[in-house]
């Protein structure tokens, strides 16, 4: 009789994305998180050679801070899932973002390197990352045809904090010092509590519309019945109770949804992305220093991730609206593949720049190709396994990619002690690129080609994994099970839940803009009950 309540277990069923609205607040705050979470850990390396400087120590020492930043966003990927799960987006981003703040204000004060692992690496990577992969899920809850443009505007992110967090660096590390510009840093990043506020579910308008048109329809039916409208409500009260005690021993839904390794196309992906990580990040971070090695002047050398940083604005969107054509998306796995043989076979073919021109030219194909990848990673995946599964599997994929990124650049920085020589580097970071989009492109021509007797993902998103669906259809069924043992309810009390589910139904209709019958389908499963119920109903 009168609706449910969310905090009483009853879960909605998967709400369908507006593709606009307050979505456009949901991006932008992802745009800004995107940006903080992959631009920070490189716009850092302005300050190693002042931290070499002052507690004596080689650069693949100082690039361990990179390496833990970028490894805690990647490995701490299963965690976040878990929390985002069982708390929602919004609570968890809020937590990141005072942790990443936090970090780099404890940061400013440490007094030797082993510090500045656990308070800009640990601290402030666990924060960046409770922040990144919250946003990138609110994303595909409210984007769903628009999608690739959306991810390719917030990708955007990067490229824009990069060319702006680098040259800030220098200039704060000339006025203040290495310390003054960590303090600094650290107040910029309580900017990521602003956009975890921002963060809000999808599916708050319409279950306060519904409880609205629901508490009409109950006042004007039932109060001026008299009696027996109260024995209506008596019987309604129990039957919640009853629904409430029966709820409580239910199974919570799922954390960590492991199902997806059966698919091949996340295996797929998941290697290749793997190898590719071994290779992406080494350039942009060794960049700034082989520059300087080679003579040009700190600021120039700086300006060189601005390059990067610029031409990466305009490639991520813009391959973005490639990747939403309706002939490209259903093949945005091989335009990934593409993307990668790109940026693998700039490194190789820059590896011999040895002056100012050549590093420059080397910039602007490098924004190009790491565009094209930071726009389509996650489109991929999303088109893998789908929405509702997204929350899982960014954040096991994130865990296996941990373990490239603590590999790759603290080992191409023992390779410049070592050898002094980045020619070599070039060289092998190319070669893991262009491997892992051989592999992508093989594997997915050879396998999948063969595997497209699976069903594909369902259309309807939902932000919390494949595990909502199933609960929702279970409380769909207790709904009946509960309703074909009450068979008592009186004509008044009928006819009241009748308009109710007339109302929410229109609600729903206004709600999506679409108003068909799927939309009714949809507000009859939220209320626990079917056209079949309706009609035995009105039977009595």
């Amino acid at each position: 009789m009168g609706r449910p309540d969310p905090e009483e277990g009853q879960l909605p069923a998967p709400v369908k994305p507006p593709d606009g609205g307050w979505g456009w607040i949901v991006l932008l705050g992802c745009f800004v998180i995107t940006g903080f979470s992959y631009a920070f850990p490189k716009a850092v390396s302005v300050y190693f050679k002042e931290l070499m400087k002052d507690f004596h120590v080689g650069y693949s020492d100082t690039a361990w801070i990179s390496s833990i930043m970028l490894a805690m966003l990647y490995g701490t990927g299963p965690v976040c899932s878990i929390m985002v799960n069982q708390f929602g987006c919004r609570p968890v981003m809020l937590i990141g973002g005072l942790l990443a703040s936090a970090g780099m204000i404890l940061a400013s004060f440490t007094t030797n390197i082993i510090e500045l692992y656990l308070t800009a690496g640990v601290l402030t990577g666990l924060g960046m990352a409770l922040n990144f992969q919250p946003s990138l899920i609110m994303l595909g809850t409210y984007f769903d045809k628009r999608r690739p443009l959306a991810n390719g505007l917030a990708a955007a992110g990067s490229p824009v904090f990069l060319s702006s967090l680098s040259p800030l660096g220098q200039v704060l590390l000339e006025k203040f010092g290495w310390r003054g510009g960590f303090l600094i840093m650290g107040g910029l990043l309580l900017n990521c509590c602003t956009c975890g506020a921002v963060m809000r579910p999808l599916d708050m308008g319409m279950k306060r519309k519904m409880g609205k048109a629901q508490d009409k329809y109950e006042a004007k039916e039932m109060l001026p019945i008299g009696g027996k409208s109260e024995e209506g409500i008596s019987t309604t009260d129990g039957t919640k109770k009853g629904k409430k005690a029966k709820k409580k021993p239910k199974k919570g839904k799922k954390l960590l949804d492991f199902s997806i390794f059966s698919n091949r196309g996340f295996i797929i992906y998941t290697i290749s992305k793997f190898i590719l990580v071994l290779g992406l990040f080494v350039p942009p971070i060794l960049l700034v220093n082989y520059a300087k090695d080679t003579g040009v002047p700190d600021t120039e050398a700086a300006f060189l991730l601005s390059i990067i940083g610029f031409i990466d604005i305009f490639a991520r969107p813009a391959c973005g609206m490639v990747a939403g054509l309706k002939w490209v998306r259903p093949h945005v796995a091989y335009l990934f593949s593409f993307s990668m043989l790109f940026n693998g076979l700039t490194d190789i073919c820059s590896a011999r720049a040895s002056n100012y021109t050549g590093l420059v030219i080397f910039c602007v194909f490098f924004g190009i190709s790491y565009g094209m990848v930071g726009a389509l990673q996650f489109e991929v995946l999303m088109a893998i396994v789908g929405s509702q599964k997204f929350s899982s599997a960014i954040g096991l994929v994130l865990l296996i990619e941990a373990f490239a990124v603590l590999i790759g650049p603290p080992s191409a920085g023992r390779l410049v002690d070592a050898l002094k020589n980045y020619e070599v580097i070039f060289y092998l970071a190319g070669s893991e690129v262009v491997l892992s989009a051989l592999f992508l492109g093989v594997a997915s021509y050879c396998c999948l080609n063969r595997g497209k007797k699976e069903p594909p993902p369902e259309n309807n998103p939902s932000a919390g994994g494949g595990s909502d669906t199933e609960e929702a259809e279970s409380d769909v069924q207790e709904a009946e099970e509960h309703s074909s043992s009450n068979h008592q309810p009186t004509h008044s009390t009928d006819n009241a839940m009748v308009a109710a589910n007339e109302e929410a139904n229109h609600v729903a209709e206004e709600q999506s803009g679409e108003g068909g019958p799927a939309g009714d389908g949809e507000v009859l499963a939220r209320d626990g009950c079917n056209a079949d119920q309706m009609v035995e109903r009105d039977s009595f």
